[in-house]
């Protein structure tokens, strides 16, 4: 787990990222709430693996950096082949959106040759948030949803559209200071 509380552009001091990974990929990525939970950093020493041990530093390494510096790449490997061939080729499209851009459900779906609503659904099915930027499809009117969710917190439930709004104010920063 990693606290979102320790970068400061976000305001969510129980939500941490869950990074589930085997070997050196990527298996998936989640919003969790923060209760009880070891943290990754702290979890390096107990991974038998090497291999393992060296991905897990190198994925606190990445995530770090993309929150300090918005235009970082990700090079780290995600297991995109859990989804279908549609789904994965959504995400690779998603993957060559630069930060500080945003395109809509609609403009997307008219580069895939699909519909908007596919592109939500396969946003709504992405494993790796922010590493596959789904955060940066937004609505026509709007900011649109996030991981399925376009309301805000509800009772016991994560606020998802403000950690949509807060990765594209980062990005956003990211963009007015490289104009």
């Amino acid at each position: 787990m990693i606290p979102l509380h320790e970068y400061e552009q976000f305001d969510l001091v129980d939500v941490h990222l869950c990074v589930r990974f085997k070997q050196t990929m990527i298996t998936g990525i989640s919003y969790e709430k923060a209760e009880g939970i070891d943290f990754l950093s702290k979890q390096i020493a107990l991974l038998r693996d090497v291999i393992e041990q060296q991905f897990a530093k190198k994925i606190i390494a990445q995530v770090d950096s993309y929150f300090h510096q918005a235009n970082f790449q990700f090079t780290i490997a995600c297991n995109i082949y859990q989804g279908t061939v549609f789904q994965q080729r959504v995400w690779q499209a998603l993957r060559k959106i630069p930060s500080g851009v945003v395109k809509t459900y609609g403009e997307l779906a008219k580069e895939l040759n699909t519909s908007a609503r596919a592109i939500g659904n396969a946003c709504r099915n992405n494993h790796f948030p922010f590493v596959i930027p789904c955060h940066r499809i937004v609505s026509a009117s709007g900011v649109g949803g996030y991981a399925g969710d376009t309301l805000a917190l509800q009772k016991g439930k994560i606020n998802f559209m403000k950690i949509k709004q807060s990765l594209l104010a980062h990005e956003a920063c990211f963009k007015n200071k490289a104009e």
